[in-house]
């Protein structure tokens, strides 16, 4: 029985082994190979949406009505979206059951370039 006894005792630091070398193959991993983090939106957000509402007015003066406005942060361009409903964070028509697509009017723009 002492053979058998060798060949389980043999087995079993075989196995214990191995998990130990496994184990630290996973531990070690991150720091020895440590792939670049890959993300689906930049780390920088682009459009500034203003909370609330507020009264959009056309540059030309032809017409005023409630919505949203949003900076884009590259360059500083202004734009107002229609909302129809005052205060509806979103674009409701209560005349017709389906969903308007609201087009953006251009307000201004803010120069952030100079805020640098």
């Amino acid at each position: 029985m002492h053979k058998k006894d060798s060949r389980v005792d043999l087995y079993t630091k075989l196995v214990l082994t191995m998990i130990a070398v496994f184990l630290g193959i996973i531990a070690f991993r991150p720091v020895a190979v440590s792939p670049y983090p890959v993300s689906a939106q930049s780390e920088r957000p682009q459009i500034y949406v203003e909370p609330g509402t507020t009264t959009i007015r056309n540059p030309d003066g032809s017409s005023q009505t409630e919505g949203k406005m949003m900076i884009d942060l590259r360059n500083g361009d202004i734009w107002g979206f229609p909302t129809l409903v005052t205060g509806s964070p979103y674009p409701v028509d209560p005349l017709n059951n389906k969903a308007p697509v609201m087009k953006p009017t251009y307000l201004g723009r803010f120069d952030i370039s100079k805020m640098r």
